[in-house]
């Protein structure tokens, strides 16, 4: 059993523990472990969400802030919720940078930019009233919680009526060759990697024992549907290894 991973009521303190380890390192690691393309994931998730100037978003578990910068800078009224105060350091800043890089600019892009609110909170029981928010995100969080439905649940309960839901993780490949082929990969290669990188492999070979225990795409699509989501559908990239599950909300 890996370190970082335990089932139960002490979930959140040993993910908080792995996070507050490996934030300093966060954005390198994801970059080499993906070659670069959870930019182009992450930035998929914003386009399905189909975000409008004015509209209010969330991104949840929102790490070093991603989604919520992106969105901000589409003009929307952004708050992004994580519960690893280094992590939100980390977001903090970068918001801090790229603010200071909009107000010195005049292109009209740039000046869209709303600075997203970044905001320490769990998960589980969201710090805000029902249908609060147009779009509401999760990137590579859902998995890490000790309840997932019940974060989809508290997603599903701020979002309002015809508000959007999306959800990016890692995926289970139907293909049992392929599957096979990719679990190698996140047991071998990405501790490895999280070992010279950032000196910890026990934190990244974290990701293959949370998924063995998440359901994934399937099981993230079949809890959308129960919660009453409509247009329920999943994205799967490379053949499932990464995979976006949308749901809109109808009322």
């Amino acid at each position: 059993m890996n370190p970082f991973f335990e089932p139960g009521a002490q979930r959140a303190a040993k993910v908080q523990e792995l996070f507050a380890k490996v934030a300093p390192r966060y954005d390198l690691l994801n970059d080499l472990m993906s070659f670069g393309l959870h930019r182009r994931w992450k930035r998929r998730v914003v386009s399905m969400a189909a975000p409008q100037p004015g509209q209010r978003g969330l991104d949840v578990c929102c790490g070093t802030g991603d989604i919520a910068l992106a969105l901000g800078r589409l003009g929307l009224e952004a708050v992004g919720v994580d519960f690893s105060q280094p992590m939100l350091e980390i977001a903090g800043r970068r918001c801090c940078r790229e603010e200071q890089a909009a107000a010195r600019s005049g292109r009209d892009n740039l000046r869209l930019f709303k600075p997203p609110q970044f905001l320490q909170g769990d998960a589980q029981q969201l710090p805000f009233p029902d249908q609060s928010f147009d779009i509401v995100t999760v990137g590579y969080g859902l998995r890490n919680l000790a309840d997932w439905r019940m974060g989809l649940q508290q997603m599903t309960r701020v979002a309002r009526p015809g508000g959007r839901l999306l959800v990016l993780d890692f995926g289970k490949p139907e293909n049992r060759i392929w599957r096979n082929t990719y679990f190698g990969y996140l047991r071998l290669f990405v501790p490895l990697l999280g070992l010279f990188v950032s000196g910890s492999a026990s934190a990244y070979s974290y990701i293959l024992e949370s998924l063995k225990h998440y359901p994934a795409q399937q099981g993230v699509a079949s809890a959308m549907e129960e919660l009453g989501l409509k247009e329920v559908r999943i994205v799967n990239f490379f053949g499932g290894v990464m995979t976006i599950n949308y749901g809109r909300k109808t009322g």
